[in-house]
């Protein structure tokens, strides 16, 4: 095993009790993790997402540690994250959008110097990566703070910056920006890229955001029902599920929808004066649509827009399972 995070045929189950009429029980097992295989190399940033209850956060409980896989192998940083907790422990984050490893009662700060502590980190490197946090994320108004009296955008900046204070080369990051407003979530968002791109640290990301996946990873993988069912550049996956484009066209008066003569191309909403012209791009082409739409209609402003991850995704949860 050579990558930096490696899973070969992992699967995690468990025992769930359920009701067999008024006091009969019965015991079940559920598969949580079905036979997943993953390699992500030194300093990708990966996008790791599924549905509630696909194994998304079975897998991170896993890579960390904290659960056991029940069969097939997995290295993080060359290290068995169960037999080597401890010497794993000082080259990962782990981040929890819904947890928080900071200190409830105390300061921002205090929480700061008690993981320096925990993570035995030198005095000057600490002062270093705290200082390059602070400012990256603007923590100095609120490191007095404690933590309980923190917006919930304030307490992830912290959470993050506890997360790399001991300059881990791996960062799990578990729904991060769950319940941020849209500015908070922006200044998340470019922090990562910013530590993935100059510090180089390896990036797994699961979230439910596909806004988090589509500016900040390169690399998607999808995970359905324990299993991986797409893997691939973000790129390249677009270009797989999503085979059409749309033109929005603003045109001087309201008018029905336009009949361009065009195949592959039809009106999928009107509403007024404008129009939202999709087509299929195996069919035609935009400088096709647009010259078309211009020859017919006298129009105030035009624009063409390229389906986003979330039309992706519903394509590949939606299209019928393979024979």
């Amino acid at each position: 095993m050579s990558a930096h995070i490696e899973l070969v045929d992992v699967e995690k189950s468990f025992s769930v009790w359920e009701r067999r009429g008024v006091v009969r029980r019965s015991r079940k097992t559920v598969a949580a993790v079905a036979g997943v295989s993953l390699a992500i190399e030194r300093g990708e940033l990966c996008g790791y997402i599924g549905p509630n209850g696909a194994g998304k956060s079975t897998t991170v409980k896993m890579l960390t540690g904290i659960l056991v896989p029940s069969a097939g192998t997995i290295r993080v940083a060359g290290l068995d994250p169960q037999r080597n907790r401890v010497d794993l422990a000082r080259r990962i984050g782990v981040v929890f959008g819904q947890r928080t490893q900071l200190w409830w009662d105390l300061p921002l700060s205090d929480s700061f110097e008690l993981l320096r502590h925990v993570y035995r980190i030198p005095s000057d490197r600490f002062r270093s990566n705290l200082s390059s946090f602070v400012e990256l994320l603007d923590l100095g108004p609120f490191l007095s703070t404690p933590v309980r009296q923190l917006s919930l955008g304030q307490r992830m900046r912290g959470d993050l910056t506890a997360a790399l204070l001991h300059d881990p080369e791996i960062l799990y990051l578990d729904e991060p920006t769950i319940g941020l407003d849209v500015v908070s979530k922006s200044n998340v968002r470019e922090f990562l890229a910013t530590v993935n791109r100059e510090r180089g640290v390896t990036i797994l990301l699961t979230t439910h955001d596909l806004a988090d996946v589509e500016r900040l990873c390169s690399r998607l993988v999808v995970i359905d029902h324990g299993r991986v069912i797409e893997d691939g550049p973000v790129a390249a996956i677009k270009d797989r599920f999503a085979g059409w484009r749309r033109v929005v066209v603003d045109l001087e008066e309201p008018a029905p929808g336009l009949d361009l003569g065009l195949a592959g191309v039809e009106v999928e909403k009107v509403d007024g004066p404008r129009q939202w012209l999709r087509f299929d791009r195996t069919a035609t082409t935009a400088a096709a649509v647009v010259s078309a739409v211009v020859a017919r209609v006298k129009i105030v402003d035009l624009s063409v827009e390229d389906p986003d991850i979330e039309d992706v995704i519903t394509t590949i949860y939606t299209r019928p399972p393979t024979p």
